[in-house]
């Protein structure tokens, strides 16, 4: 609670909690796994703590950029992009290669449901590749493969969409249910084709519209409120 509120890390916050720098409802709380419903009334050295509100924005991730708040190498990271008064953190990954939408939030609860494999969240993405798919290598994959790292894939959806000739590429619609690391990459490999561009269009029931490579914007409350409704309903 003290993290989420951006009162101060969650390792500083453990140490001001054992200092008995920290209320709750009056009361010195030094125990570390001391649980709250957030309806409590929360002090720091005596002030009331502000519970941040839950945001969620949507970034349009452009290529060569970390899906992270920090990057050990110094490269360019999402945090460097989107410009929040929110402590955002990406909610899953984007590989560096690849673009398009993003979700970031503050709200731990939330980013866990969608990132949760029981959930099978879909994505889609526009792939643009080398290597024309016969109708039976679209069908060995939408049924799933195995991966050279041994993964067996689940099931996808895969349309073609049309071809540039001049540059011997291909475009697919391809939505997965799961998250494993360059899937759609490796998936393409499995039947001798490659991906030269991959940009996601689609999470859950949010769409990336008309954002450019590099814009954001904060989803509105009754787009986060149909988010939360998909996450919630009977079939997933």
């Amino acid at each position: 609670m003290l993290a989420n509120a951006g009162v101060a890390s969650r390792r500083k916050a453990e140490e001001l909690i054992v200092e008995g720098r920290v209320k709750v409802d009056g009361e010195v709380i030094t125990a570390l796994g001391y649980k709250v419903n957030g309806n409590e009334i929360i002090e720091v050295d005596g002030r009331p703590i502000r519970k941040e509100e839950k945001v969620v924005y949507l970034l349009n991730k452009p290529k060569n950029v970390i899906s992270s708040v920090r990057d050990d190498k110094g490269r360019l990271c999402v945090s460097d992009i989107v410009q929040s008064e929110y402590r955002l953190f990406p909610i899953g990954r984007l590989d560096y290669e690849s673009s398009g939408l993003l979700l970031m939030t503050n709200d731990g609860d939330l980013a866990n449901k969608i990132l949760h494999p029981r959930f099978s969240i879909p994505k889609t993405y526009e792939v643009t590749a080398q290597g024309d798919l016969t109708i039976k290598e679209i069908s060995k994959l939408k049924k799933g493969v195995v991966l050279d790292d041994g993964y067996k894939t689940g099931r996808a959806d895969i349309r073609y969409i049309d071809s540039n000739l001049n540059k011997k590429t291909h475009r697919y619609i391809v939505t997965i249910y799961e998250g494993h690391n360059r899937e759609i990459r490796k998936m393409f490999e499995t039947v001798k084709a490659k991906v030269i561009r991959l940009n996601r269009i689609k999470e859950a029931n949010i769409e990336l519209g008309d954002l450019r490579p590099g814009e954001y914007r904060r989803l509105k409350i009754h787009e986060v409120k149909m988010l939360r409704q998909y996450l919630d309903r009977d079939d997933i």
